[in-house]
């Protein structure tokens, strides 16, 4: 019997029930995942059995280098795959070729990956490109990995977070072996007491121990076991297998002929005992927990020279990857080897897209900082700064281009001085800087003023005016943007050209004026017109943005697709999670809650102009809701704003804490959190977050409807503004008209009517407004109203039917006995988007009419209280 597949009948099942599927057309992905020597590897190894016949199944592997190769599972389908793919791998400049030639390869087949917890940044880039294709490929893609080695910020936790949205995915998580399989595999051989003692159920470590332990005494570890087995085998034999265990992979035959003297049958014993798996093209250790034990065995001395030996090899082989050369010089400590070869292994994995790896190989080069001329080593700072601004590492980035900034006025490169000036600003914006960011991006411009490179003035200039545009000051962004038009168009850069028209028209539109609408528009086609999808992405988030701030919707709502897809295609992961967190916003308007957690959630990584609104959205949630939580994520996203002095930043921070502060009845809150914001967006001319700061004061007694000398009066048409102004039915209307179902109840709220409260009353509790539904609870009792509809029960929070937000919202209109064209109304969605959902709910509830669904609702406690009607 195979011990590795020994209890694994319905993991090898439920693989081939998805594998017949994918060949049916519908593709999904398998998450195999457990501890080492679960026996991830011994399942995927049996699967081509259960399969039908003719499956094609290709298996790439991770290694374990200390910096991963590019592309590296891919790179080993070369020899098993078509010409497109293995010439776009091996080439690794150009991502998107490499991902339409997987795209193509994978059609009909079964693609698996091993080891995914060591997988290189541009294989994680491929795997999330094919994750999002799942579905609609016929193709399975079968992942393995170690799930007790992945801390937080592993790189793989995006990945696996992706994954858990894919329509299609199954999981399957390797439990231990029973005492019973134990006892099966020992029989004769071992004691299977002691050695589940020894081993708690791991397969390889069980195989090991019985394997070692014979009729005799079970050896106290895995790693004593692993040892005993090398025991008896000729010493040239036990050299062969020290020398390949400090190579982190499977060793392809030249080079395992090129380590080994007496050539591959020195090997044969250790094959005979199952230590190797031996093929024409390659040799592997039969599991990586082998390799290991035989190569931590080593005292380091000997360690040191197998790898020089792995080095001399490596280097006299043409077409060697440069990444493999690094490791093994680090590990011999020929630092010499490093400077020479991490230069090109850096350039290797950044053409690739793996930026982190691009950054580790770099870091190691800058050890050897003193093997470098001045300008060389300016050249790999400056390197070294872009790859860790692309991977969000800001303190890296801002110190590495600080030092290169240095080393080139002291060489007195005007240009390259220049240019890295231009590229500190922006990191120095990236990293929450401001005013660091300002001076830099003023000293590039000064630098470059005279130097006679129209092409990067235009840009130095550019950059200014976006950070002028950032920071509110419209009118100087418009002046340096205008003269950053002309110089990108006497350069003839229609990438710079984009940036610049982008930065004016956003000036000029967030400023009031309606022309910047087009100015917008128009940098938005250049970019698309030259194939600069990143200057695209731009124009699109910055257009996406402005209507969000207007409460444009609709109109929002028709470039949040193409924006979104473009990103996607051209994998931009940085402004694919910035759209996904407007895409947030907007669902948070649209009081869709759990769809702008969902989206909210992309944006919470390291890029600070992104994770700021995330959290301000996740944090707008939990206040709304009434969930714990929220004051810690305001706490952090309040942080990153201030060290913006952006008022897109502060202010809907602002606008939260104040909400927050009124709901929970801290008046004096409110007024801390939104005056001195207001203050700010009253001295701008349009500035989006005065109404509603303005309507938080006007409630909190800070200010009078009618504004005083230091406040202008608001008299703008906006709701917020009206409602300060106790025009609460315009504004409810413009608030219904918009499709801001919440906003709609609150104006409502503010009515002398009772009838028009116990409207929004009910509208709150459709929505899960807990804090918005009981403080108007309170005022109808004050105002002495008898029929108050008591609130959801305790159970609807836990939602025992698995209802999404706006399901919970469905059920309750629909317990009112409203139909679909009015719940439609009441939450300013289309009729289409609510016969959908209340499909949805019936199918849920398992009720085959409305009524039967609201009595069911009723039972699990999802409505407030009375009778359905």
């Amino acid at each position: 019997m195979d011990w590795g597949i020994l209890e694994r009948e319905p993991e090898l099942a439920r693989l081939a029930s998805a594998a017949r599927e994918a060949a049916d057309g519908a593709g999904s992905v398998v998450l195999v995942f457990g501890e080492a020597g679960i026996g991830k590897s011994s399942l995927v190894r049996a699967l081509p059995e259960h399969l039908p016949a003719g499956t094609r199944i290709l298996v790439g592997e991770c290694d374990d280098l200390a910096t991963r190769r590019p592309l590296g599972p891919f790179r080993d389908l070369i020899g098993s795959v078509g010409g497109a793919l293995a010439g776009a791998v091996t080439e690794g400049g150009d991502r998107h070729r490499v991902h339409e030639a997987l795209l193509e390869e994978l059609r009909g087949a079964v693609l698996v990956v091993e080891d995914v917890h060591w997988a290189d940044e541009a294989s994680l880039d491929a795997l999330r490109f094919l994750v999002r294709r799942a579905e609609r490929l016929p193709a399975l893609l079968v992942l393995t990995y170690r799930d007790d080695e992945l801390s937080r910020e592993h790189p793989l936790r995006q990945l696996l977070g992706q994954v858990s949205r894919a329509p299609r995915v199954h999981r399957l998580p390797l439990a231990r072996l029973s005492l019973d399989a134990v006892r099966t595999l020992s029989a004769g051989r071992a004691d299977p007491a002691q050695v589940y003692a020894v081993t708690n159920g791991n397969p390889f470590f069980v195989a090991e121990i019985v394997a070692a332990g014979g009729t005799g005494e079970v050896p106290p570890t895995v790693v004593d076991a692993v040892l005993a087995r090398l025991r008896g085998l000729p010493g040239d034999t036990v050299d062969a297998l020290e020398q390949l265990a400090v190579v982190p992979s499977a060793v392809e035959r030249p080079l395992v002929d090129a380590l080994l003297a007496d050539e591959v049958t020195v090997l044969a014993a250790a094959e005979q005992r199952g230590l190797l798996t031996v093929t024409p093209e390659r040799v592997a250790f039969r599991h990586e927990l082998i390799r290991r034990a035989v190569a931590d065995s080593l005292p380091a001395a000997r360690r040191i020279g197998l790898n020089r030996a792995v080095l001399a090899a490596l280097v006299t082989r043409p077409g060697s990857d440069a990444a493999r050369i690094v490791h093994h010089a680090a590990q011999a400590g020929d630092q010499e080897a490093v400077a020479r070869y991490g230069p090109d292994a850096a350039k290797d994995a950044s053409s690739a897209g793996a930026h982190r790896e691009a950054a580790a190989q770099l870091r190691l080069v800058l050890r050897e900082r003193r093997r470098y001329g001045p300008a060389e080593l300016a050249d790999l700072l400056e390197r070294y700064a872009v790859e860790s601004y692309t991977i969000a590492d800001s303190a890296a980035a801002v110190a590495a281009e600080r030092e290169a900034v240095a080393l080139r006025r002291a060489l007195g490169d005007t240009l390259a001085l220049g240019a890295d000036l231009r590229w500190l600003s922006r990191i120095h914006w990236w990293a929450g800087n401001a005013d660091e960011a300002q001076e830099a991006a003023r000293e590039a411009v000064t630098v470059l003023e005279h130097a006679g490179d129209d092409r990067l003035l235009a840009l130095a200039v550019s950059n200014t005016a976006q950070l002028r545009m950032l920071s509110e000051r419209y009118a100087e962004a418009v002046e340096h943007g205008e003269r950053a038009i002309t110089l990108a168009r006497k350069a003839d850069d229609p990438a710079i050209l984009a940036h610049a028209l982008n930065n004016v028209g956003t000036a000029r539109w967030r400023s009031g004026d309606p022309g910047g609408r087009r100015q917008l528009e128009e940098s938005l086609d250049v970019a698309l017109a030259a194939g600069e999808v990143e200057h695209a992405c731009r124009s699109y988030a910055n257009i996406i943005w402005t209507l969000l701030d207007n409460l444009r919707y609709d109109e929002a709502d028709g470039y949040l697709p193409p924006a979104m897809e473009l990103a996607d295609r051209a994998e931009h992961l940085g402004f694919l999670n910035y759209l996904h967190v407007e895409l947030a916003m907007r669902r948070f308007a649209a009081a869709d809650w759990g769809d702008a957690e969902k989206h909210a959630e992309y944006g919470m990584h390291d890029f600070l102009p992104a994770r700021c609104p995330a959290l301000t959205v996740l944090a707008r949630v939990r206040i709304r809701r009434g969930r714990p939580g929220a004051d810690a994520l305001l706490a952090e996203a309040w942080e990153i704003a201030v060290g913006t002095k952006e008022l897109q930043r502060t202010g809907p921070v602002a606008v939260a804490r104040a909400e927050s502060a009124w709901l929970r009845g801290d008046v004096r809150g409110v007024i801390e959190a939104a005056a001195p914001v207001h203050a700010q967006a009253s001295r701008l001319p349009g500035a989006p977050h005065r109404p509603e700061l303005g309507y938080w004061l006007t409630k909190a007694g800070h200010l009078a409807p009618l504004d005083d000398s230091d406040h202008p009066p608001d008299d703008s048409g906006h709701p917020y503004a009206l409602q300060a102004r106790g025009q609460w039915r315009r504004a409810a209307a413009l608030w219904q008209r918009a499709g801001c179902p919440y906003e709609h109840a609150s104006a409502l709220a503010e009515s002398p009517e009772p009838a028009d409260k116990l409207e929004a009353l009910a509208a709150f509790d459709a929505l899960g407004a807990e804090p918005a539904a009981r403080l108007l609870r309170a005022e109808l009792r004050r105002l002495g109203v008898r029929r108050i509809p008591r609130g959801p029960l305790a159970a609807t929070r836990e939602n025992p039917a698995g209802l999404t937000d706006r399901q919970l919202q469905v059920i309750r209109l629909l317990a009112e006995g409203l139909t679909n064209a009015e719940i439609a109304a009441r939450l300013v969605v289309s009729v289409r988007t609510i016969d959908n959902h209340v499909r949805a709910v019936l199918d849920k509830l398992d009720a085959p009419g409305r009524r039967q669904a609201a009595v069911r609702a009723a039972e699990l406690g999802l409505l407030p209280g009375g009778s359905p009607a």
